[in-house]
C-alpha cells in the first residue's frame, strides 16, 4: 500500500494516535451498516461488527503479519466511509480485501468508481437473505447452547434472518431461582468472558430479554411435551444441544407443532447427514428435516484434510487430538461408565478414543479406511489441538506446504474454516474465541518428503458453535451476497 500518505515512521506515537482516531471513526459507520442495512463488514475474514477500537487495530495488525500486505487504517477508513454512503442491501463485505484490490487500480479510478464496479450497481436492490425471519429454538442451554445464544443474538442485525425465539430446559426445582441462574451463566463465562450486552429477567412471563430480543424459556423434560405454536413460534429450526437423541426416530420427537426442522450438535447415525460446513454443506437440501453438525474435532480436521487431499493426495494418516476436558468427565475421581474418564479431569491426562477420524469418511468419502485416530484429554477447560500425521502421494517442503495453507486460509472459500498463525509463541489460550473451525500453527509444521505433520488449534466450544450457526443458515436457506467473492 502507499506510504506517502502516512505519518513518518519515526514518530510512532503520532502514527498510532492517528490510526486510533481512524479506527474510532469507523465504529459508528460499521454499526449503522449492520443495523440499518444488515451489512456485515470484515477485515480479511475477521468481523468488524461490535468490535472496540483496539480490536479493529489488532485486526489490521493481523493482516500485516499474516497476509503480508501493508494495509492500515489509512487504507480501510476511506473505503469504509465510501461504502457507508452507498445504498446497500444485505451483504457481507470484506473491507480489507477491497482496499488491497483498489490499491492496484487507484491510478485508474476513484474509490466510488471502483466500488460501483466491484459491488455491482444493483446491490441495493438485492433480495433479503430470507423471505421472512427464521425462528430458532435452542433445546438445551449448556456450554454450546449458551454460546449459540450469544452468536445468534450477536448476528441479529436488522432482525430479518435468524431469530432466537425460545430456549428449552429441564423443569427446575421449586426453589431454584432458575431464570436468574441461567441468565447469570450467560452473562459471565469463566472461559469466554462476559456477554457483550444486556440481559433482563422477566420471571412473570418466563422470558429473558437479551439485547432487546425476547426469548421465551420453555420448561420440559421431553420434546413430546411442547407445543411451540402456543408461544407464537412457527416453522422453527430446533437445535438440539443435549446429545441425548441421535437417531432419526428419536430426533423426530422434536418435530412438534411450530417446529419444522432439527439440527443436532453431535455426531449422528448413518441415516442422518453429518455436515461440516464449508465441505459438504451442499448436501443440505430443502427436503431434509434432520441434520447433524458432526463434532468439534470433525469440523476442525475435515477442512484441512480436504485441502490436503485435493492438492497432494493422502495415502494414509493418523489423527491425534489433544482435547480440553469436558463436562462428561469427573472433576475428581469417581465412578464413570467410560474407560479412564472416571479419573480427575483437572489432574490427569486421560487417554480416550475419538470417532472423529471415522467420521471424516462421511464428509470425505475418498478417505474411507485411510485414517486412524485417538485422543488425549488434558487439564485445560477449552481449546484443543488436532495433530494430523499424513503420508502424502506427492512430496513437498515446509515452506511450500505452509504457503499453500496460508493461501487457503486467506484467499479461498475455506476462509471461515481454516485459520493460520505465524506466531512462534502461540499457546492454547490465544485461540479462545477463534471463529475458524481450526487454525494451522505454521511454525510447528513438519515435512519429510511425503510425510507431513500439521498442528491445528481449535476452540472446541466457540469455533464449533460458529460452524453450527453456518449450518443453521444453510438449513434455513439463507443466501448472503459476499464481496469480494472468493469463489469467482
Amino acid at each position: 500500500m502507499k506510504e506517502d500518505n502516512r505519518p513518518s515512521p519515526e514518530n510512532f506515537f503520532t502514527d498510532w494516535k492517528q490510526r486510533e482516531a481512524l479506527a474510532e471513526a469507523m465504529i459508528p459507520q460499521i454499526g449503522k451498516l449492520y443495523r440499518e442495512s444488515n451489512v456485515s463488514t470484515y477485515l480479511y475474514g475477521k468481523s468488524m461488527v461490535n468490535k472496540s477500537v483496539t480490536d479493529l487495530m489488532k485486526a489490521h495488525r493481523f493482516v500485516r503479519q499474516v497476509e503480508k500486505n501493508e494495509i492500515s487504517e489509512f487504507d480501510t477508513a476511506p473505503m469504509l466511509s465510501a461504502i457507508s454512503q452507498m445504498s446497500l442491501g444485505p451483504a457481507h463485505i470484506d473491507i480489507g480485501k477491497l482496499a488491497v484490490q483498489f490499491e492496484k487500480l487507484s491510478d485508474q479510478c476513484s474509490i466510488d468508481q471502483f466500488l460501483s464496479a466491484e459491488l455491482a450497481a444493483n446491490i441495493g436492490t438485492l433480495a433479503k437473505p430470507l423471505v421472512e425471519p427464521q425462528d430458532i429454538v435452542l433445546y438445551g442451554f449448556g456450554r454450546i447452547g449458551r454460546l449459540l445464544a450469544r452468536l445468534l443474538i450477536d448476528k441479529a442485525g436488522g432482525g430479518d434472518v435468524l431469530r432466537l425465539r425460545a430456549i428449552v430446559v429441564r423443569k427446575p426445582r421449586q426453589d431454584s431461582n432458575d431464570l436468574e441462574k441461567r441468565a447469570a451463566l450467560m452473562r459471565q463465562d469463566s472461559v469466554h468472558g462476559s456477554f457483550k450486552g444486556t440481559i433482563r429477567v422477566l420471571n412473570d412471563s418466563q422470558t429473558l430479554v437479551i439485547n432487546g430480543n425476547p426469548v421465551k424459556i420453555i420448561y420440559a423434560d421431553t420434546p413430546d411435551e411442547i407445543n411451540y405454536s402456543a408461544y407464537g413460534i412457527n416453522k422453527a429450526i430446533v437445535i438440539d444441544n443435549t446429545g441425548l437423541w441421535k437417531t432419526t426416530d428419536s430426533l423426530q420427537r422434536h418435530l412438534r407443532p411450530g417446529a419444522e426442522k432439527v439440527l443436532l450438535t453431535a455426531p449422528a447415525g448413518d441415516d442422518i447427514p453429518n455436515v461440516v460446513y464449508g465441505i459438504n454443506h451442499h448436501q443440505i437440501t430443502p427436503n431434509h428435516k434432520i441434520i447433524s453438525a458432526a463434532s468439534c474435532t470433525t469440523n476442525a480436521i475435515v477442512p484441512v484434510l480436504h485441502c490436503m487431499l485435493k492438492e497432494y493426495g493422502i495415502e494414509q494418516g493418523h489423527v491425534e487430538t489433544v482435547h480440553a476436558y469436558t463436562n462428561d468427565q469427573n472433576l475428581i475421581d469417581n465412578y464413570h461408565v467410560g474407560d479412564r474418564r472416571g479419573r480427575s479431569a483437572a489432574l490427569n491426562m486421560v487417554l480416550t478414543s475419538t470417532g472423529a477420524a471415522k467420521a471424516v469418511e462421511k464428509a470425505i468419502p475418498e478417505l474411507k479406511g485411510k485414517l486412524t485416530g485417538n485422543s488425549i484429554r488434558v487439564p485445560t477447560p477449552n481449546v484443543s489441538m488436532a495433530i494430523l500425521n499424513l503420508q502424502l502421494e506427492k512430496s513437498t517442503t515446509v515452506d511450500e506446504l505452509n504457503e499453500f495453507l496460508r493461501q487457503k486460509a486467506l484467499h479461498s472459500a475455506y476462509q471461515q474454516q481454516i485459520g493460520y498463525t505465524v506466531s512462534s509463541e502461540a499457546v492454547s489460550t490465544d485461540f479462545v474465541g477463534s471463529r475458524q473451525a481450526s487454525v494451522v500453527d505454521s511454525n510447528a509444521t513438519i515435512v519429510n518428503g511425503k510425510n507431513v505433520v500439521i498442528y491445528c488449534w481449535y476452540d472446541n466450544e466457540f469455533s464449533y458453535s460458529c460452524q453450527v450457526v453456518r449450518c443453521v443458515e444453510k438449513f434455513a436457506g439463507v443466501i448472503w451476497q459476499r464481496y469480494p467473492n472468493e469463489n469467482q
